[in-house]
């Protein structure tokens, strides 16, 4: 069972997602099924073996704050039914693991009378939870976690802490002093690589009718909800580009972009030749795969998708209400991986010398990203099969 709380953009899904996949291709007689407040499961071509229980979705939107994203219901009162339909999942599947994405206790603590059934009526259910490799600032994320009680459900609750990064780019247990009973839990499994699922780059290339003698460049800002100020100077910027630069634009708006937003993009984009928008594709590993360079925001899928494919990339972070993105895109550009622009100082003309500037650069970067994430995952998962669980006294 995989519970992946999704209260904000796409990123967490498509991580869980592949990692089903996966682990699905690996155990021959597997039945994974994922409970997820995400509006975009639908969306998804999902394999044999796997199914979902959609939960009323949540949004936190850019101030942080949490509502219901659709019902005109209370939050405490959503909080208190999607837990209901969690624990009434967990009885009736009976898993023999449960995998939580990122919060030990989940939003709100929805989840704690998951695990405290778990624990009582079906002890050897092995527990993971699956952290990215940066989840807000080190101040920020300690701040939290001793107020929500995460260090202790993680001891008390968790068998492991599975850790989809590398210590040398973010120590995720040194940077966020982990006590050492919960240090001897955590596994650094490396980044996800996903694999193209549609038309390959030079489909694609064909498809999209780019000449050898033209650089496409791929825009895409992950979901899209706070993804306009990127796309908008990235359009702006066009008419900075040098007459001997020929470049063909595909620009992935995201499905949580409004209507309206993209509307205007459509219009937007009318006044250059060789830019083609889209509201959404099931593919995207296909389109970075097709790209030249890459512009896109800091997410972990995102960013790491683009990497694990050698891509040029130029990255915007977000910066509120989390300074996850703010803080890879710096360490990523420390040691060479991409170029970066705080939000702060995006402009046109600026954005569009940093896109040129990637389409000529052929660097080699300070460090080699280790994308064996999936496999990791999965053979650690396959081990928890064999032993049963031994964890110790709960921290005082």
């Amino acid at each position: 069972m995989v519970y992946s709380h999704d209260a904000f953009g796409l990123g967490n899904l498509r991580r869980m997602l592949s990692i089903c996949e996966y682990l699905l291709k690996d155990q021959t007689d597997l039945s994974i099924l994922l409970v997820s407040g995400s509006p975009m499961l639908q969306a998804f071509r999902l394999p044999k073996g796997l199914d979902y229980i959609k939960l009323p979705c949540l949004n936190r939107g850019q101030s942080g704050t949490l509502f219901a994203k659709y019902l005109g219901t209370e939050l405490e009162e959503t909080l208190k039914w999607r837990s209901h339909l969690i624990h009434s999942a967990a009885l009736h599947f009976k898993p023999d693991v449960l995998l939580v994405d990122k919060k030990p206790y989940g939003i709100q603590k929805e989840l704690l009378s998951t695990l405290e059934h778990l624990e009582t009526h079906q002890p050897k259910t092995q527990k993971v939870l699956l952290l990215r490799d940066i989840l807000d600032s080190p101040a920020k994320t300690i701040g939290e976690w001793k107020r929500q009680g995460y260090y202790q459900a993680i001891q008390s609750w968790y068998d492991q802490v599975l850790v989809v990064g590398m210590a040398e780019l973010f120590d995720v247990a040194q940077e966020y002093q982990f006590p050492l009973p919960i240090v001897k839990k955590v596994h650094y499994c490396g980044y996800i690589r996903k694999s193209p699922q549609g038309l390959n780059r030079m489909e694609l290339r064909w498809f999209l009718r780019i000449k050898p003698s033209e650089k496409l460049v791929v825009v895409t800002p992950g979901g899209g909800e706070d993804g306009y100020p990127l796309v908008k100077a990235y359009l702006a910027g066009l008419k900075y580009l040098p007459n001997q630069v020929k470049v063909r634009s595909v620009i992935l708006c995201g499905p949580e972009m409004p209507l309206s937003q993209q509307q205007d993009i459509q219009t937007q984009a009318l006044q250059f030749s060789g830019v083609e928008v889209q509201a959404f594709t099931d593919n995207l590993i296909g389109y970075l795969d097709a790209a030249d360079a890459v512009v896109s925001m800091g997410g972990y899928n995102t960013l790491t998708e683009i990497l694990a494919l050698d891509k040029r990339t130029v990255v915007v972070p977000r910066i509120t209400p989390s300074q996850e993105q703010l803080i890879r895109a710096e360490r990523f550009m420390h040691n060479g991986l991409i170029r970066a622009i705080h939000p702060n100082h995006l402009q046109p003309k600026t954005l569009m010398q940093a896109v040129i500037a990637q389409l000529e650069d052929r660097a080699t970067p300070s460090l080699e990203l280790d994308f064996k994430g999936l496999p990791n995952i999965a053979n650690q998962l396959s081990n928890l099969f064999l032993r049963p669980p031994a964890r110790e006294p709960a921290l005082a």
